[in-house]
């Protein structure tokens, strides 16, 4: 794959390997270049087995410069930021930043295939692009809760913006100093959490970057947090769900609305209209009756629990003071780490425990983890007796920093800056309710026709947090690039479909992906293919 567009090839100044060598030591500022060394090409391969479907790849890599430095915290307590950014001896003038996830504390490499990418492609390095990533200015130990850093204010004000920012700069002296210009064009791509690091840069820093991917993005973090702990307490005890029963649920779910799309193919295409549709009630067991063919009061709570949404008695960062409710379908798409369903990130294999348990769903781990350390800074508190009025000035000032809800990209229009938001219908890490409301009030505020011009959003029904249930994976960075530089906007898109790289995660069949909003989400045809699919007008 070749690009075309603003960008000028060159290559590394001087002797490849000496330059990289020469990079190594004190550099601008707080920055520290610990080692750059040369590395020869790689080829690709397929790992056995991985927590997510990309995850398998491990991409071939040409000829690069690995560079591995940090930038130092003012407070002595503070971590450092630590960063990679790998230089291609043969450069295409642009640069990729990456985006991590979780609550990172992990060296984000930029070697790997970046978010919604097919299997098959070559890496973005291997295309020419100067990668990086950072571990966001805190480093996650075994045996230690992820959000321990939260209590330095440093090291949370660096994962909340102010790393991504550093690292981007960092490696933009570095490019100048590896080939003599700064990069033409700069793009970042993240998910989950990266897909929020990727809107704080589009509202914070306007300026930086030329197309941004934000997929799945927890922009609506604070609610998020809340949110995710309300759906883990109202599991506790009796309210927990048994596997068996999640698959009861699923086969409700699919028996409600598959058919809703003319099509019998165990996909909801349209989760928003199934959303209403389908009632947990319908479930409830009859008087005297119990086990895993139906679901106790209690049981019914807790799914009403997750799917409504999340209220504040007062108004968080850009006027929002809830959290969307999650939706419906692929309830039961297996556990794999991060991959999945219910098990994965709601109910886990066992109830939820103070303090979290590894059996335990991850967004209780994530949310009770969350209250503790990051709003009440109390690792000793009992998360059932949390009450946010409590800790009212923490929690607007952790929304001011993590929030990225601010609907007006104004800045990033004027710049030239181009965005585009992938939500998966079937995610139970976050809702996808609140990029679309985003997306929305991005509208609201700019006018539809002027977010036309910059901003798309494209939804992805009976796909999980990280892309397993059903296929959504795009060539994004192209995407990007052709509209950046070419001046061609994105329409309907096709998906690509993975079965040979990721045999575990074979979907049924690959769909279009198309701009938001279109429901019902596709026109059914015959179920012979992909091609008897097409995006509703």
């Amino acid at each position: 794959m070749s690009f075309s567009g603003d960008a000028v090839a060159s290559e590394m100044v001087g002797d490849p390997a000496a330059t990289c060598s020469g990079l190594a030591g004190p550099a601008d500022g707080a920055v520290t270049i610990d080692s750059a060394t040369s590395q020869a090409p790689t080829p690709l391969t397929v790992t056995e087995k991985s927590a997510t479907p990309a995850g398998r790849i491990v991409p071939a890599n040409p000829a690069f410069c690995k560079v591995l430095g940090h930038i130092a915290a003012t407070d002595s307590a503070a971590p450092p930021i630590k960063f990679e950014v790998n230089l291609p001896v043969e450069w295409n003038g642009r640069s990729l930043q990456y985006g991590g996830g979780g609550f990172n504390g992990v060296l984000i490499t930029g070697l790997s295939l970046p978010p919604a990418y097919p299997f098959g492609k070559a890496a973005p390095l291997a295309l020419g692009f100067t990668t990086y990533g950072t571990d966001s200015g805190h480093e996650s130990k075994p045996g230690e809760p992820p959000q321990l850093f939260a209590l330095n204010d440093e090291a949370f004000e660096n994962f909340s913006h102010k790393a991504y920012k550093k690292v981007r700069d960092a490696a933009r002296a570095l490019m100048v100093r590896a080939y003599g210009n700064p990069p033409a064009k700069m793009y970042f791509m993240g998910s989950s959490e990266g897909g929020r690091e990727a809107l704080t840069m589009a509202q914070r820093y306007p300026q930086d970057f030329d197309g941004i991917l934000a997929r799945v993005p927890v922009i609506n973090w604070v609610g998020l947090q809340h949110a995710g702990t309300r759906s883990g307490v109202a599991t506790i005890g009796d309210g927990w769900i048994r596997p068996a029963q999640v698959k009861l649920v699923a086969d409700a779910v699919l028996k409600a609305c598959d058919k809703d799309d003319g099509s019998d193919d165990a996909l909801v295409q349209n989760p928003v209209g199934c959303k209403a549709q389908f009632k947990p009630e319908t479930l409830r067991c009859a008087a005297g009756q119990s086990g895993d063919d139906c679901l106790t009061d209690k049981q019914i709570a807790a799914i009403n629990t997750l799917h409504s949404p999340y209220k504040f008695s007062f108004t968080m960062a850009n006027g929002l003071d809830d959290y969307p409710g999650w939706g419906v379908s692929g309830e039961n798409t297996p556990a794999f780490g991060p991959t999945g369903g219910w098990l994965a990130w709601w109910l886990g294999t066992s109830a939820p425990a103070q303090p979290p348990a590894p059996t335990n769903g991850i967004a209780w781990i994530y949310g009770a983890g969350g209250i503790q350390y990051v709003f009440a800074r109390d690792p000793k508190l009992d998360v059932t007796t949390y009450k946010p009025e409590d800790h009212k000035e923490r929690v607007l000032q952790v929304s001011q920093l993590m929030d990225s809800t601010d609907p007006d990209l104004s800045r990033f229009r004027a710049h030239g800056g181009k965005l585009v938001i992938l939500e998966h219908m079937a995610d139970y890490a976050q809702s996808p309710y609140a990029g679309i409301r985003y997306f929305e009030n991005v509208e609201k505020t700019l006018g539809k026709d002027k977010t036309a011009e910059f901003a798309r959003l494209y939804t992805a029904p009976g796909v999980d947090h990280v892309g397993s249930g059903a296929p959504a994976n795009v060539d994004m960075l192209a995407v990007l690039v052709d509209w950046v530089e070419n001046g061609k906007a994105p329409g309907d898109l096709e998906v690509v479909e993975q079965k040979v790289a990721a045999p575990d995660f074979a979907p049924l069949r690959a769909l279009p992906l198309c701009r938001w909003p279109a429901w019902p989400h596709y026109k059914a045809g015959p179920v012979t293919g992909a091609a008897s699919f097409t995006c509703a007008p």
